[in-house]
């Protein structure tokens, strides 16, 4: 009777233990939408006329570097996000220097990466435009920053301005980065930052081309680009890419070609339709970089099967 007693009171300890570890367990808090992505460039004069004079974007600061020399070149797409041209060499990943998703809770999304055994800073810092941010790096070595966006720091400043009519596109739908293996990604975005599978897509039809992962809170994606080899320079800058939706991709076409920076883009303007279905035009920046203009809709309006291709290994 007493053995039955001591076993009772065994498991009803343990039964509290594993409760007072599930009560103890960090929530992930929001992850709102994407907010950047960051391109190493090597002729910001270049680049300004291909993001401003041909696409049509307008920039609201600049940070420069202690000789004055003009250092990162802030893109404003719209209030929350941007396109980042770093004047800077190239350390890794081609041209792409990070990422960037944005909260509203960036405290307790640096507890919650830590909870989960994410490697990251001892405390939340601040940047030189006034926001708070921390950097964690994904399985593939990629920086991904989160950002929060303050009330007093340049973002929030200069909320409503610098977004001409003359912009190509009012929203990035999505960014691309390379992937060597699936599974590890997976579990770091989908498992531990909480991002949600919804598309996969095949350019052979035989192996697995890319994911698309949406953010946990929002409707911005990003697209996960597998290779079974590493890509060489070329392909790196058509991998890590940003895509742009527009709602007329024709209207979007025509307003490039009448530009006067066309004269200055050599390459061929060409709609396709895509393996989802969605009329689309890829352009490349000075320095490689693939910026894929899209509708955010399928030509037909019907949903096109995600692809059962397995993953390259």
């Amino acid at each position: 009777m007493k053995s039955m007693k001591r076993l009772a009171i065994s498991l009803l300890l343990a039964f509290s233990f594993v409760g007072s570890i599930a009560g103890d367990e960090v929530t992930r808090p929001r992850i709102l939408g994407l907010a950047h992505m960051a391109l190493f460039v090597s002729d910001l004069k270049k680049a300004r006329a291909f993001y401003e004079d041909f696409l049509g974007y307008e920039e609201p600061y600049v940070l420069k570097r202690a000789d004055g020399s003009d250092r990162i070149v802030f893109i404003k797409i719209n209030d929350n996000q941007y396109i980042e041209l770093f004047a800077d060499t190239p350390r890794q990943d081609g041209h792409l220097n990070h990422i960037s998703f944005f909260t509203d809770s960036i405290q307790g999304v640096r507890d919650y990466l830590a909870s989960r055994g994410i490697k990251v800073p001892d405390k939340v810092g601040k940047g030189r435009i006034g926001n708070l941010n921390f950097n964690i790096t994904d399985p593939d070595d990629h920086t991904v920053e989160i950002v929060q966006y303050e009330p007093d720091s340049w973002t929030k400043r200069e909320q409503g301005r610098f977004m001409p009519d003359s912009r190509i596109s009012k929203q990035m739908a999505h960014v691309g980065v390379t992937v060597g293996a699936l599974e590890p990604a997976l579990k770091f975005y989908r498992d531990i930052l909480g991002f949600r599978e919804f598309w996969r897509g095949s350019s052979s039809g035989t192996e697995l081309s890319w994911v698309n992962m949406r953010v946990p809170d929002g409707d911005d994606y990003l697209e996960l680009m597998l290779y079974s080899t590493p890509p060489d320079a070329g392909r790196m800058g058509s991998m890590n890419h940003i895509c742009l939706f527009t709602p007329d991709i024709k209207k979007a076409v025509a307003l490039l070609e009448s530009r006067p920076a066309r004269k200055s883009y050599t390459k061929p303007i060409e709609i396709k339709i895509g393996k989802n279905g969605k009329r689309q035009v890829n352009l490349f920046d000075p320095d490689g970089t693939r910026i894929e203009l899209m509708e955010p809709n399928t030509v037909d309006g019907k949903v096109v099967r995600s692809s059962t291709a397995r993953p390259p290994h």
